[in-house]
């Protein structure tokens, strides 16, 4: 069993930035991400990562978000910049290991002015 930790949400003006972490219990290596949700929609992929460094992100972040990686520290970031209100969702990490998907607890995280 995979414990994931959380860390970085909060309240974002427009255009600002924000950096999700992402902390895994155990020194897996294995496909990490980052999902998000919003009330009364399906959870939507925002960004993944391979062991080896392959990304994969949602048309509606690309060249906003980045999703660096550290498989020594067992660590995935989300480092988000210009920041829309159409962001607003309850962000999850994501750790996928063979044919076994882990999530986090979920953190908020809200663009308004």
């Amino acid at each position: 069993q995979v414990q994931l930790v959380e860390s970085g949400g909060g309240l974002v003006q427009p255009g600002g930035s924000l950096r999700l972490s992402c902390a895994a219990s155990a020194s897996i290596f294995s496909t990490m991400g980052w999902y998000r949700q919003t009330p009364g929609k399906q959870r939507e992929l925002v960004a993944v990562i391979t062991v080896t460094g392959g990304t994969d992100y949602a048309d509606s972040v690309k060249g906003r978000f980045t999703i660096p990686r550290d498989n020594a520290k067992n660590t995935v970031d989300l480092q988000m910049n210009s920041l829309r209100p159409e962001d607003t969702a309850v962000y999850y990490c994501m750790d996928r290991i063979g044919i076994s998907t882990y999530w986090g607890q979920g953190t908020q995280v809200t663009v308004s002015s």
